[in-house]
């Protein structure tokens, strides 16, 4: 293999396998069974199985937190547990942990002076990757109050905090809605086009299949199925033709012209072709946002820091991953709340109901049983002492 290609390959695995062992060192489970697989730069790699298929356990093997029991494994062409190579990585593992009790922006300060970050530099970056991630409104809220999917945006946000080579990302869209999806997908595409090579673990596949160039398949922890997404889902039996609406007419006419030249009529389907749900799902909401329709909801995504957007070139190619019929975003800025404002007089009246005495013959009942229950507690009393 020549210096170049070396060069470009961000991952290298050769025979990796892992296993678990109990207490006495007997194998207990062959999570990950022999597999070869090459990540290179600036792809998007989707890494897919059901559970227990391997998936994490590969990860943690990438991030330097397994080691594995046979194989080789390269991360920038070293060893995984070199501790220089963790400050070109981000992570986003499958459950977000996060500090409770700090804020959303202290969050991003405290992952960023990990990574050895000037204040300055922490201040810039938190602030726009929590608008880009759309928490702009929540810059001093505490993490702890977060949704799962305010949480998960959160979560997106630390990984990228230090602009990093390698993003590995596992169920980055867990929790999050429609409109997430979207921002998370894009964001994808954008660190790819800009060079950054992106591992995607996810149980979603219309997620994969949007953004991925190549795939693994793992079951059993070993490889059943690989490939580009074209050479996997590529159907070449079948052959798809999409046209302007015909006139019932015209359907008949391209049907018996089929059927002349040879085609099974039962294997014909004339039809209109369904929308995707996501996006029916967003242009709802996009018309609902130009109605100007409140919502105490995540708010939409700003724009992509200028960090990993890195040129007026990348600002131009971001432009073109968004949709002709989406609005250019604008920078939010943190919402002030407005000071809920105070009825004296219904305070008044609530404060006159809560002092207003008892009526008398109620009063009485309540001393009377209360006398009852002394003289009963008395009488045991002395029966106990004699």
């Amino acid at each position: 293999m020549s210096e170049q290609a070396q060069n470009n390959i961000v991952v290298e695995a050769t025979g990796l396998t892992k296993i678990f062992r109990d207490f006495w060192n007997r194998p207990k489970a062959r999570a990950v069974n022999g597999i070869d697989f090459t990540v290179k730069a600036g792809q998007v790699f989707g890494l897919l199985g059901p559970n227990g298929s391997g998936k994490s356990t590969t990860v943690k093997m990438i991030l330097g937190l397994l080691y594995p029991s046979r194989g080789v494994l390269k991360v920038f062409g070293e060893d995984p547990q070199n501790v220089e190579i963790k400050s070109r990585i981000g992570y986003l593992p499958e459950e977000t942990y996060l500090y409770r009790y700090l804020t959303a922006m202290e969050t991003l300060d405290f992952y960023g002076a990990l990574f050895g970050l000037s204040p300055k530099m922490r201040r810039e970056r938190s602030e726009q990757l929590l608008n880009m991630v759309g928490l702009a409104h929540a810059f001093n809220r505490r993490v702890g109050e977060f949704s799962k999917g305010m949480a998960r945006r959160i979560g997106l946000a630390q990984a990228l905090v230090n602009d990093p080579d390698l993003v590995i990302l596992d169920e980055p869209t867990s929790g999050l809605d429609p409109i997430g999806c979207r921002e998370v997908k894009d964001v994808i595409r954008l660190l790819a086009s800009r060079g950054k090579t992106v591992i995607l673990c996810s149980h979603l596949l219309a997620d994969v299949q949007d953004v991925c160039d190549d795939m693994v398949v793992l079951y059993g922890g070993k490889i059943r199925a690989e490939g580009t997404l074209h050479e996997i889902l590529r159907e070449e039996k079948i052959t798809r033709l999409e046209v302007p609406t015909l006139s019932d007419e015209t359907k008949r006419e391209l049907r018996s012209w089929l059927v002349a030249n040879g085609i099974d009529e039962s294997q014909i389907k004339l039809g209109n072709p369904v929308r995707n749900l996501e996006e029916f799902f967003l242009e709802v909401v996009k018309q609902a946002r130009e109605q100007s329709v409140d919502t105490a909801g995540v708010q939409a995504g700003g724009e992509i820091p200028r960090y990993l957007i890195a040129s007026e070139d990348g600002k131009a190619l971001l432009d073109t991953l968004r949709r002709p019929s989406e609005p250019e975003p604008a920078a939010a800025k943190p919402v002030e709340q407005e000071q809920p404002k105070v009825d004296v007089d219904k305070l008044e009246a609530l404060g006159a109901v809560h002092e207003a005495p008892k009526p008398e013959e109620t009063q009485q009942e309540e001393d009377q049983a209360a006398k009852e229950a002394r003289e009963k507690a008395n009488k045991k009393l002395s029966n106990l002492l004699k």
